[in-house]
């Protein structure tokens, strides 16, 4: 096959969407398929373009076998609503002509990943221009979860959902990452034998349960074996609500013996110092490198999977598959009914539902789940990251439904 992959995040972003894209492109280049991707420098999660990228130049390479396109784009130092706007708007506008111009390249699959939507009408063109099959990959209901967050006026909203539903219904594939969202996909009108789950992925090989290495990675970072180390890792943005996070920390301000750890980067995390300042039970780690996290994850006695009201079916957070894979324990906090809270109520041992945005219910439920703990991994956390979010499985399953698209649209024809 050929692919051609259109979205703004990929490779070497070490995590969320770019992560999982760059992971996607490099399998199927590694069976043998060949595959371009049209992309933005690196940027997230820090939101500042990586050393050695520009802003402003397109620039080609090849990495790990795969032809990549990276067009300019303008990275906001402070994203707000309407400053995001316009980023995601800068690179459609400079991708575009890219990826019309690849419909020459005659593609199989246009496959476009969104975030951002303002793309999918450029991958649809490009697939219409060459008679590709046109697939859309949504990894986060953008419209849906700045409504929800207050991030645009209502009105903006409404027009946005108008064009959501347009470009959706236009894809001959749309898939997302859970069943919650790929219901709202039928939802807004996408006919239910064109949508499929497309999970976001774990390799179960390097993650796994590994308290030897857990307890490693503490003796570096000076964390005494004693203490509750409590992890939230990834984006510290809005949409994570982690000032709540900390409001839960001040209520444990006088217990020792607990300690939260806050790893990543993101728009919202010099604020998120600076509410910490003075808190003793609160530290805050680096973005740890792909080689580092195994370990880190096995270090950690609990993990915070946090969003805020309402938001929990647009978004699924991308670090669950690896959490999962350690065998680790995890809070989550997400109302009754949402596929976060069906995921807790199927992993008793592992998991404790917490009402968002309610700081001392989730003080409460980490001393619960403090003295509750067995201090090691849970075996129907990996026992569902083996079954479910296996790499091979999910994207052998991916490349059976590629294959499948493009033959039928062979017969169409």
């Amino acid at each position: 096959m050929k692919i051609l992959i259109y979205g703004i995040n990929y490779a070497p972003e070490p995590t969320g969407i770019g992560k999982y894209t760059g992971e996607m492109a490099e399998w199927l280049a590694g069976r043998g398929h060949e595959v371009t991707v049209v992309t933005a420098p690196p940027y997230y999660p820090a939101w500042k373009v990586a050393p050695g990228y520009s802003s402003f130049l397109y620039r080609r390479e090849i990495r790990n076998g795969v032809r990549v396109v990276r067009c300019p784009l303008w990275v906001p130092r402070r994203p707000t609503a309407v400053k995001r706007l316009l980023h995601l708007l800068s690179f459609a506008l400079s991708g575009a002509p890219v990826v019309w111009a690849h419909a020459f390249w005659k593609p199989d699959v246009v496959f476009a990943v969104a975030p951002a939507l303002f793309c999918a009408p450029d991958a649809w063109i490009s697939a219409r221009l060459c008679g590709a099959r046109s697939w859309l990959h949504v990894q986060d209901f953008e419209v849906g979860a700045a409504g929800e967050l207050g991030f645009l006026p209502s009105w903006a909203i409404n027009a946005a959902s108008i064009l959501e539903r347009r470009i959706f219904r236009r894809f001959d594939r749309v898939s997302s990452i859970s069943g919650a969202m790929v219901r709202r996909l039928t939802e807004k009108g996408v006919e239910a034998d064109r949508t499929r789950s497309l999970v976001n992925w774990v390799d179960t090989g390097r993650f796994r349960p590994d308290p030897a290495a857990g307890a490693d990675f503490r003796r570096r970072w000076n964390i005494p074996p004693d203490v509750f180390m409590v992890l939230y890792s990834g984006n510290m943005g809005r949409k994570q609500g982690l000032d709540l996070l900390l409001k839960a920390a001040s209520w444990l301000a006088g217990r020792k013996d607990v300690l939260f750890v806050l790893a990543g980067d993101g728009s919202e995390r010099k604020t998120l110092e600076s509410l910490a300042a003075g808190m003793e039970n609160v530290r805050f780690f680096p973005l740890m490198p792909e080689e580092e996290m195994p370990s880190f994850l096995n270090a950690a006695d609990l993990h915070l999977v946090l969003q805020r009201k309402g938001a929990a079916d647009l978004v699924m957070p991308s670090k669950l598959t690896a959490i999962l894979a350690v065998g680790g324990r995890f809070l989550v906090t997400a109302e009754p009914g949402t596929e976060l809270a069906r995921l807790a109520g199927e992993l008793p041992s592992a998991v404790s539902l917490v009402p968002p945005e309610n700081p001392e219910a989730l003080a409460e439920a980490v001393t619960a789940m403090k003295a509750e703990s067995t201090r090691g991994p849970d075996d129907a956390s990996r026992r569902m990251a083996e079954e479910r979010f296996g790499k091979e499985m999910v994207l052998g399953r991916l490349e059976s439904e590629l294959n499948a698209l493009i033959v039928h649209g062979r017969k169409q024809c």
